[in-house]
């Protein structure tokens, strides 16, 4: 309390510190030192669906040669028609219908390949 005849002393607030300016958008700055990703944030991968091989032709990216293409599809004999084979032959088919699995397509396992770069891109197999 202030004495009559003493003059009143005011008291100043404390200094302000400098704010720093405002962002445009509302995102913080990127961090500095990294490269932006693909999608243009750091650490952002892009991966591609994966893709299901079956018999039929699969229009996708060759890994090898990274070319737009549509798989060749070669029926090749897996596990499955001699399974069946040796099942017909138990059941007295041995005088031949026990080799009509190996004439059927449905049975038999598919190979994928690229028609550019003639790799193998995938396989079905039945079992």
């Amino acid at each position: 309390m202030s004495q009559p005849g003493e003059p009143v002393v005011q008291q100043q607030p404390p200094p302000a510190y400098p704010m720093p300016p405002p962002q445009q958008g509302g995102y913080p700055p990127p961090p500095q030192g990294y490269p932006p990703g693909p999608g243009g944030y750091p650490g952002v991968v892009t991966v591609p669906p994966p893709v299901v091989f079956r018999e039929l032709p699969v229009t996708m990216t060759c890994p090898h040669c990274h070319a737009s293409i549509s798989t060749q599809v070669t029926m090749d004999t897996g596990l499955l028609p001699w399974l069946i084979c040796g099942g017909l032959c138990l059941f007295g088919c041995w005088l031949g219908c026990c080799l009509i699995p190996f004439c059927m397509d449905g049975v038999k396992d598919a190979i994928h390949t690229c028609p550019q770069c003639r790799k193998v891109v995938g396989h079905y197999k039945r079992i």
